[in-house]
């Protein structure tokens, strides 16, 4: 349990330290323009206060993902932990401060709005439609999870949970932010919290032997799959995650100062990243051995562990709030998620969100196909959501590096996480079974090789960049000493 703790301090440490570093070198200003104020449309654009942006951020980007992915990434071991607490600090809450903060300093536009202002037409355009078909995969996929937990609770009919969620979710993308997000997501965000700490007690005050191995070397995936690339894509939420960057625009638009970014951005990162410690030491200690957890994965996929752990460390009552917990967790990202989608096609289209209408016109095609999706065995694309997830994450860090070497600053914060899941994803889209099926050692080669060339061609550009700026300065009148 030590260990545990130590890991969550760490955490926390990251965001009293290093989140002030990467807030110092963006430039926050307390007194920039505020685009919940400027743009107040009443729909999207609508101030709240800052503790209310936090839980709705953390609710957002949480979905499923530090529950599922840290107990799938528990079969590797202990490496695990040290993924979480490592990419949680130097990149995934990187990643989540830079989406954030980028889009309010561009008037709260979307993650392709954004990437394609600092990358290019291209880059724009591919991002509009990954974003999409990720952020729509996302929403039907949040569909199924917690419909299929509620009729395993209940014995009701699975079908009747997915309309319900479908109508919750088309209400929640159609009425203003404040009106159902801004006013329940808060309270929501404590019955998260109720869950982690109780989880976290249930482990301290029972007699099971909390993390029986603290070596982050040691693999223990039953499977015999590799730690690289392999865990850094199975444990994205929780680490870093790519979908986030689809979310921190929403609060990006009702946040009321550039200060409250690390809060809310960089802060709800952190919170992530302690649920996402939790469920991995969950998975590590509860069961006898990998083997076993690896069994009840197979045998009913992660949910089925989170039943079993919920009810045996909490009790009945206890179990049954922490696993209501767990259905909210992906309710309350899937309808953010098609508000995002809403949100983007309304960019690309040029349409007034203000307008009731508009929203119906974006929404009833989007729903649609939505349902479309969630009728059809879509099981071999989900497996490309892993990948899909990190190389958006990869694009925003990039974007993130390009700013910061186009303004002078210091690049490297966004840079070296970037690099490291470009060789991520490369390694694995080039070696697994659904990208090239290549050997894996010409695939890491590949992956590590294009990660340096991205890195070297940032360094000169950043160098170019700076010498421009620099030019740019002194050309200023009153520049020269005389």
């Amino acid at each position: 349990m030590a260990y545990l703790i130590f890991c969550i301090l760490f955490l926390i440490a990251g965001y009293f330290t290093y989140a002030r570093f990467v807030e110092k070198t963006f430039g926050s200003d307390p007194g920039g323009a505020v685009p919940a104020r400027e743009m107040a449309d009443g729909v999207d654009y609508v101030p709240l206060p800052a503790w209310k942006a936090f839980c709705i951020q953390v609710l957002n980007i949480a979905g499923l993902g530090p529950i599922f992915g840290p107990i799938l990434g528990a079969l590797y071991g202990p490496a695990a932990l040290f993924w979480i607490v490592i990419g949680t600090i130097f990149a995934g809450a990187v990643h989540d401060y830079y989406s954030g903060m980028l889009s309010f300093r561009n008037k709260g536009a979307s993650l392709p709005e954004v990437i394609g202002k600092f990358m290019g037409m291209p880059a724009k355009m591919v991002m509009r439609v990954i974003s999409m078909v990720l952020m729509i995969l996302v929403g039907v996929v949040f569909i199924l999870g917690p419909a299929n937990l509620l009729g395993s609770l209940t014995g009701l009919n699975v079908q009747l949970f997915v309309g319900c969620i479908f109508g919750y979710y088309f209400l929640a993308s159609f009425l203003p932010v404040d009106k159902i997000i801004g006013r329940v997501y808060p309270f929501l965000g404590l019955l998260l919290l109720f869950m982690t700490v109780g989880i976290a007690a249930g482990m301290a005050f029972s007699d099971m032997h909390i993390l029986p191995s603290i070596d982050p070397i040691q693999n223990t995936h039953p499977g015999h799959l590799p730690i690289w690339p392999m865990l850094f894509i199975t444990l994205a939420c929780g680490a870093i995650s790519g979908f986030h960057s689809t979310q921190s625009p929403i609060m990006a638009r009702c946040i009321v100062n550039e200060k409250k970014g690390r809060l809310v951005f960089y802060g709800g990162m952190i919170a992530e990243g302690t649920i996402a410690l939790v469920w991995a030491t969950a998975g590590m200690s509860f069961y006898q051995s990998p083997e076993a957890l690896y069994q009840v994965i197979q045998a009913g996929t992660p949910s089925l562990v989170v039943d079993q752990v919920c009810r045996s460390l909490l009790g009945p009552v206890g179990g049954l709030l922490a696993i209501l917990g767990v259905i909210v967790l992906p309710i309350t990202s899937g309808d953010t998620a098609f508000r995002s989608t809403r949100l983007i096609l309304a960019e690309t289209f040029r349409l007034n969100q203000a307008r009731p209408f508009n929203r119906l016109l974006l929404l009833i095609p989007l729903f649609l196909t939505a349902y479309i999706i969630s009728t059809q065995d879509f099981q071999i694309i989900w497996r490309y959501f892993g990948w899909t997830n990190q190389f958006l994450a990869m694009m925003v860090l990039w974007a993130a590096a390009i700013f910061l070497a186009c303004s002078g600053r210091i690049h490297w914060m966004a840079s070296l996480p970037a690099a490291f899941m470009t060789a991520v994803c490369i390694s694995f889209i080039a070696q697994a079974d659904i990208g090239f099926n290549l050997s894996a050692e010409f695939a890491n080669i590949l992956g590590v090789v294009t990660s340096l060339g991205c890195l070297f061609a940032l360094v000169r550009y950043a160098n170019v960049a700076g010498k421009t700026l620099t030019r740019k300065i002194s050309d200023q009148p009153g520049s020269h000493q005389s």
